[in-house]
């Protein structure tokens, strides 16, 4: 018999696993002209900020493995949304960037993500959400 505790554990990843395919059809859904797979949608959406990142970063950013992340990588430059190239004094690491079409997509997805986020969000208290994300923040750190 399961304690309280593993119960409760069990009942929170089964819900962050509905709400996480929930969300991406949700997204696919709103982003479909885009034309973009979930994959591509979460590797912009992590560089949403303009930020640069090493394929190792994004890939952790991400929750993507370097050998998916490659694949995803070739279809985003294809499309000329990321370039990559190697980080100055560190020829071994490779820098993703968003190019000039890839900030304005990335914009789209982080809209897209903001209105859903709000919409899903808008009957909760500070206070639960700031709990939500400590939650979602400790789940993804056992992860890594």
């Amino acid at each position: 018999m399961k304690s309280e505790n593993e119960t409760s554990a069990w009942s929170a990843l089964l819900a962050l696993q509905r709400a996480t395919h929930a969300t991406l059809r949700v997204l696919s859904a709103e982003l479909s002209e885009m034309e973009l797979t979930a994959s591509e949608i979460n590797a912009l959406a992590n560089l949403s900020d303009g930020a640069p990142r090493t394929v190792s970063e994004l890939g952790a950013a991400a929750g993507t493995r370097p050998t998916t992340l490659t694949s995803i990588l070739d279809r985003l430059e294809r499309r000329e949304l990321v370039t990559r190239g190697t980080r100055p004094g560190d020829r071994r690491a490779v820098l993703v960037e968003l190019t000039s079409a890839g900030h304005a997509a990335a914009g789209t997805i982080r809209e897209a993500f903001d209105r859903l986020e709000r919409l899903a969000l808008s009957g909760l208290s500070p206070e639960v959400i700031a709990g939500l994300r400590a939650g979602l923040h400790a789940m993804t750190e056992v992860a890594s």
